[in-house]
């Protein structure tokens, strides 16, 4: 199974994204939590996408792939926005509670828990995030 799916980084398109989700789920015939498990991954990554990727522009492209063998679902993240590695954010310490705990990294540490696998690579001016989930 091999989809594609291109959105503009505006935060009503986060609809199409769980669209898309479903209907890979839906093709997988993947169970009920696993499919809300990969669309709060992908809806985490892709909104900070949008935020931050083009602080200053509208209308920029956001290409989500998904492909899959039989043991692994692949969702592939690119865009031509500012350069970031949210693999090297530090995990959040969820053992302090929300008024002590620093602002940010919380959304990555659930796309880590969630994913098999989180890889990051910066290619021809391109942020390119890979997020492998065992099927």
């Amino acid at each position: 199974m091999k989809k594609e799916l291109v959105i503009k980084n505006e935060i009503a398109e986060l609809e199409r994204l769980a669209a898309f989700v479903d209907e890979v789920a839906e093709e997988l015939s993947l169970d009920m939590e696993t499919t809300m498990n990969l669309n709060l991954a992908l809806e985490e990554v892709v909104s900070n996408v949008i935020l931050y990727a083009y602080p200053k522009k509208m209308g920029e492209n956001i290409t989500i792939m998904a492909s899959s063998d039989s043991n692994t679902l692949v969702f592939t993240i690119t865009d031509k926005g500012e350069e970031f590695d949210p693999t090297k954010v530090e995990d959040a310490d969820i053992t302090l509670n929300a008024e002590e705990r620093e602002i940010g990294g919380l959304g990555i540490f659930i796309v880590k828990n969630i994913m098999n696998e989180v890889t990051y690579q910066r290619l021809e001016g391109k942020n390119i995030l890979t997020l492998k989930k065992n099927i």
